[in-house]
């Protein structure tokens, strides 16, 4: 579901919302409005959830500079601000989906150039997804229209797939949206068993032989993997030593190898995807052989291991609370469920909406699943705020309602979470958004038809 809404009343033009007559058609096809510019803003009256603390039942949210300037129940107004009288309606942090792809894929299928989602071959570190985006991208507008202001966007296929990028879901250039253009590497482990990924499941396992053979390719290509990791740690000590002493030989530049280097130092997390318990547990071990900062995204399984993953401190994005049972004797909520075992078990993690472009959308639905199936709604709320900014040590920009943190904000007539809950006004990076998007340009071309 998607909630459609146009701030077009004479209070919000009267609040100097202007930006909004900019039509949707008039980027060169663009269904995306450019946001307004950076100004001061009061949003007075409202109920402010602010995550990090109690809820505020009538306050003041100030927003100048792209930044949270005050939020109180007795906050001044500042003269000359646009002031947004929010009697009876909500104020939350902009919600943050930390497992999509969008951005980078506009049709799955039939239209490569449409597509970018990937690169050719196994080992890709240096693929950044910050190259791929495109900031027009239909996927975009119904996406931010219900309250996610910014994700992570990831390269998929390979091994090693490429560079995540956290971005926010407004701007007409990539260099607009990106917050940090290169957040986390991507890798994609082969799995067990069959092959997995790499080799198309049973069918390819029968092709190859026998499983001990496509387990015999697996182990080359972790092999492979761990050779990559130890030549970037080599090439990162030989820039090292080189910056240091000019008369040494100078090493040759590699592009590959460097994006690794913060991987190797664990100043970068990596992503691992993963989603049988075993398949979990070995990216873990992995992660842990090679001194990696290690990230689980899928973590269908995640649920039974929650002990391990306490232990090793490892935090995961679960991407499948909406997905049907995958075994025949699994309870029907056994996904829906996920979370709140995860919660009970210690571990740290955050929803996602499972998807990589077009159903981003229902990331704050998910959340709601989820807490109508055991989680809390105030737990619910933080997997899809605080809880990703904090696993990407983003906290300080993104998550909460609080002085000095980025004015990523969402305002609504009802609780974010539900569906029929409408998007009223939206803030990304302190400017007001419009909330056209390509449902609302559908719906004004064919409301009126017979």
């Amino acid at each position: 579901m998607t909630r459609m809404h146009r701030a077009t009343t004479a209070t919000a033009l009267a609040a100097g919302l202007t930006l909004l007559a900019a039509p949707a058609q008039g980027q060169l096809g663009s269904y995306n409005p450019p946001p307004g510019p950076q100004k001061t803003f009061a949003i007075t009256n409202a109920r402010i959830v602010p995550v990090s603390g109690p809820e505020i039942a009538s306050g003041t949210i100030v927003i100048s500079g792209g930044k949270i300037q005050s939020v109180g129940a007795s906050v001044a107004v500042p003269s000359g601000a646009d002031v947004i009288n929010g009697a009876g309606l909500r104020v939350y942090p902009g919600m943050m989906d930390a497992g999509t792809s969008i951005g980078l894929s506009e049709i799955g299928q039939g239209a490569n150039a449409t597509v970018d989602i990937s690169e050719t071959g196994s080992f890709n570190p240096n693929a950044m997804a910050y190259y791929g985006l495109n900031p027009h991208s239909a996927h975009i507008g119904v996406t931010r229209v219900v309250g996610i202001t910014h994700v992570i966007t990831r390269p998929t296929g390979g091994i090693l797939s490429g560079q995540a990028a956290l971005v926010n879901l407004a701007g007409s250039t990539a260099p607009q949206m990106a917050v940090v253009r290169t957040l986390a590497s991507v890798i994609e482990l082969p799995r067990t068993g069959f092959g997995g990924r790499g080799f198309g499941g049973f069918l390819a396992a029968q092709n190859a032989g026998s499983t001990q053979d496509v387990n015999r390719t697996r182990q080359r290509q972790l092999d492979s993997l761990r050779t990559m990791l130890r030549d970037a740690e080599a090439y990162g000590k030989a820039m090292d030593a080189y910056a240091k002493d000019k008369s040494l030989p100078r090493p040759k530049p590699d592009v590959v190898l460097a994006s690794l280097v913060p991987v190797v130092r664990g100043q970068m997390p990596v992503l691992m995807v993963a989603d049988r318990a075993t398949d979990i547990k070995e990216a873990v071990g992995f992660a842990e052989e090679n001194k990696l900062r290690p990230i689980i995204v899928g973590a269908r399984d995640a649920w039974q291991i929650t002990s391990f993953l306490k232990d090793h401190d490892v935090p995961v994005l679960i991407t499948s609370v909406m997905d049907l049972p995958t075994r025949e004797d699994d309870p029907y909520d056994v996904n829906y469920s996920a979370p709140a075992k995860l919660a009970q078990g210690g571990v740290r993690f955050a929803i996602t909406s499972g998807d990589a472009g077009a159903e981003t959308r229902n990331l704050p639905y998910t959340a709601g699943m989820a807490a109508a199936f055991g989680l809390s709604k105030d737990d619910a709320l933080k997997s899809v705020t605080l809880w990703p900014a904090q696993i990407f040590g983003v906290a300080d920009k993104f998550g909460t309602i609080e002085p000095g943190k980025i004015a990523n904000l969402v305002v609504t007539d009802g609780d974010v979470l539900e569906a029929k809950t409408t998007t009223k006004y939206l803030f990304i990076d302190g400017r007001l958004v419009p909330l056209e998007s390509k449902h609302t340009d559908l719906n004004d071309k064919f409301k009126d038809r017979p």
